[in-house]
C-alpha cells in the first residue's frame, strides 16, 4: 500500500475577495475529488485573497499508479485558465 501526499502552490489572479477566492477553491476540490478519488484540503495561505496552497492525499496498492494519479492532477492544475501552479511537492509513503 502506498499514500501520496502532493503539496500545490497554487495563484488565483482573478480573486478580488476572500469569497471569491474560496467559491474557485471549493469548485476545485470538488472536481478534483470527483475525477482523481482523492482527499483534498487547503492547508495554507488561508488569508490571502490571490494564494492558497492545498494539500492533496491518495492511496493506492502501489507506488507506480499513485505517482501516475498525483502526475494527472498536476497535469490538470496546469490546464487551468483560472488557476496558476506556483510550485508543488510530492511524497510517497
Amino acid at each position: 500500500m502506498t499514500i501520496g501526499i502532493l503539496r500545490l502552490a497554487i495563484f488565483i489572479p482573478q480573486a478580488n475577495s476572500l469569497k471569491f477566492k474560496r467559491m474557485i477553491l471549493h469548485s476545485l476540490k470538488a472536481r478534483l475529488r470527483n475525477n482523481f478519488n482523492i482527499a483534498v484540503t487547503q492547508i495554507g495561505d488561508q488569508d490571502k485573497w490571490q494564494k492558497s496552497t492545498l494539500a492533496i492525499v491518495g492511496i493506492e496498492k502501489n507506488k507506480n499508479t499513485m505517482n501516475s494519479i498525483l502526475s494527472r492532477v498536476v497535469n490538470f492544475i496546469e490546464r487551468l485558465d483560472s488557476i496558476h501552479l506556483i510550485n508543488y511537492e510530492m511524497e510517497m509513503i
